[in-house]
C-alpha cells in the first residue's frame, strides 16, 4: 500500500507540504548569535555580555517589521533590518558603529546566516521529506535561509523567502503566498512551529498547525511559549516525534 499523508482536523485535507517556522524552531538564534557576538567583543575589547545583546539585538525584530507591515515602511530585506537594529544594539551598549570597520559589522550580522540547528532538527527533517514537501516558511530573506541551510544542513526542499513573498509574517499574504508558490491549497499546508502566535495566524489563513516546544529558545528564564495555547492539529516535544505523529 502506498503512503497515507496525515488529514489535518481543522482543514479536512490531506497535508502535502510541511513548512518550519525557522528562528527558534528548527534552528538556535540565542546560542549561536551570542557565541558571534563574544567573539566579536574579544576582538574589539568591548565589555559585552552576549546573551543579553543577542536578546536585545532580537528583541528590534518585531518592531522593525511592524512598519513594513502597517505600510509606514516599503518592504525590506531581513538582512537590511538585522543591519539596522545591529547599530542601534550597539548604541544602546555604549558602541558607536562608525567606530567599527563596516567589514566586521557585515561579519557579524551574517550571524543569523550561520546560526546552530537544535540537536533534533536535521534528523526530525530528513525524516519528514521522505513523504511530505518540507521547507522553511519564515520571515528571513531567501540569501539568509540558503545560508543557513547549508551551514546547518537542514535538509529543505524548497526555500521562499520573505523576499520571494514580499510581506512578514504573521500577515496572512505570508502563508497564502507561499502555499500559492507550491501550488497546493492552504490547507494542504501545515505550518510547524514553537510560537502560538505564528500558528494561530497560521490556522486564520487556512493552514494546518504542529506545535513543537522550543522551552529554551530564550533562555532559562523563558516564560512564553512554553506550551500549546489552542487545539493545534499536532503538538510535538521535537521534530523527530512530529515526523512520527505525520506517519513519516
Amino acid at each position: 500500500m502506498g503512503f497515507e499523508p496525515y488529514r489535518s482536523p481543522s482543514t479536512g485535507r490531506p497535508v502535502r507540504a510541511v513548512l518550519f517556522d525557522t528562528f527558534g524552531t528548527v534552528v538556535d538564534w540565542r546560542t549561536g548569535v551570542a557565541r558571534e557576538v563574544a567573539t566579536f567583543a574579544a576582538a574589539h575589547g568591548a565589555a559585552l555580555d552576549a546573551h543579553a545583546f543577542a536578546d536585545r539585538w532580537r528583541a528590534l525584530y518585531q518592531p522593525a517589521m511592524d512598519a513594513i507591515r502597517s505600510g509606514q515602511r516599503s518592504f525590506t530585506k531581513l538582512d537590511t533590518l538585522h543591519r539596522e537594529n545591529l547599530d542601534r544594539a550597539l548604541r544602546h551598549c555604549g558602541i558607536e558603529p562608525a567606530l567599527v570597520p563596516g567589514e566586521t559589522l557585515e561579519e557579524l550580522n551574517k550571524s543569523w546566516h550561520r546560526l546552530p540547528p537544535w540537536p533534533d532538527s536535521v534528523d526530525g527533517l530528513a525524516t519528514i521529506c521522505r513523504h511530505y514537501i518540507v521547507g522553511p516558511l519564515s520571515n528571513g530573506n531567501t540569501s539568509l535561509l540558503l545560508d543557513m541551510a547549508r551551514n546547518a544542513g537542514l535538509p529543505w526542499h524548497v526555500i521562499i523567502g520573505s523576499d520571494m513573498t514580499g510581506t512578514y509574517k504573521p500577515l496572512p499574504e505570508a502563508y497564502l503566498r507561499t502555499a500559492g508558490f507550491l501550488d497546493l491549497e492552504p490547507g494542504e499546508v501545515m505550518l510547524a512551529a514553537a510560537h502560538n502566535n505564528d500558528l494561530r495566524a497560521a490556522r486564520e489563513a487556512g493552514l494546518a498547525t504542529a506545535f513543537i516546544a522550543r522551552p529554551t529558545e530564550h533562555g532559562p528564564g523563558q516564560v512564553a511559549d512554553l506550551a500549546p495555547e489552542s487545539d493545534w492539529d499536532l503538538v510535538a516535544s521535537s521534530i523527530p516525534e512530529l515526523a512520527r505523529m505525520l506517519g513519516s
